[in-house]
């Protein structure tokens, strides 16, 4: 057989691989939108049914109508958009500081920065529950939203891509007069655009699919964000598999249109965030 006949082969291989991992992957979601159309008890049958005998919208109905889904999709929005938008500026101020301004002691700093990515999120859940507390912020969405306004990561993604903006550009504008708010604003934040879809795609996600946090923190049911709901309902009514599989389209369905309409970028600026510096 010759070089490329084998090679062909490999690429067919390969390929076929690939697809049958894709299939496996999105086979669970394909059947949690196909379940989510079917009509009450269809999907208790065993064995389950692929796909609906007469599609239905009765589960979303019943949805937003007797469960008040909206309300808790509405609270999801308002929390992840809050900390989306207030992380940005708050993790791109801090970014671009260690990048670029001198100060006694940045380094430093930064490396315990980075130590902190190594202690997991739940040893930190109990003493800042604690502050939130102390702070009369429990069973409130600034609870939620304030932890999240810095992250190590967010921090870290934008100095590595902010090393790569040149010296000589802000040194320029300095001498022309320019103070850091304008400097920060008018000539690093457009240069900043990749890493910034990047890190506002990451942060809303991670944001939008919080359980524990949000768990926590907000006690009342009218806060409740969509996973926290989800939790709650499924728990009340397991027995109804297709309304559940309707609140599991609608939780996931913002996220990965959103990836789906931004991969490009986000894998984009991640790629240029290792490499930079």
């Amino acid at each position: 057989m010759s070089a490329v006949g084998e090679s062909r082969i490999q690429v067919v291989l390969v390929n076929g691989a690939l697809l049958l991992l894709a299939i496996l992957s999105l086979a669970p979601l394909a059947w949690m939108v196909s379940v989510s159309f079917m009509a009450a008890g269809e999907a208790n049958h065993f064995p389950p049914p692929l796909l609906p005998d007469a599609p239905s919208l009765d589960a979303y109905r019943a949805l937003f109508g007797r469960m008040g889904m909206a309300r808790y999709f509405a609270n999801s929005m308002l929390v992840a958009g809050a900390i989306t938008l207030l992380s940005l500026l708050v993790n791109t101020m801090a970014g671009y500081a260690f990048a670029k301004l001198r100060f006694r002691g940045r380094e430093r700093l930064f490396r315990w920065l980075l130590a902190a990515l190594v202690v997991p999120a739940q040893v930190a859940m109990l003493p800042l529950f604690l502050l939130m507390k102390q702070l009369g912020l429990v069973n409130s969405y600034a609870g939620v939203v304030l932890p999240a306004l810095a992250t190590v990561f967010g921090i870290f993604l934008v100095r590595q891509y902010t090393r790569g903006i040149p010296d000589e550009l802000i040194e320029a504008a300095r001498i022309d007069g320019a103070g850091e708010a304008r400097i920060f604003f008018r000539i690093v934040l457009p240069l900043l655009k990749p890493v910034l879809v990047t890190l506002a795609i990451f942060t809303f996600m991670a944001a939008w699919n919080d359980f524990m946090w949000p768990l926590i923190v907000l006690t009342g049911q009218d806060y409740h964000t969509l996973p926290v709901a989800m939790a709650t309902l499924s728990r009340e009514y397991y027995m109804e598999t297709e309304m559940m599989m309707a609140g599991a389209v609608v939780t996931v369905l913002p996220v990965l249109l959103l990836f789906l309409l931004l991969q490009r970028y986000y894998m984009q600026g991640l790629l240029l965030g290792s490499v930079k510096g």
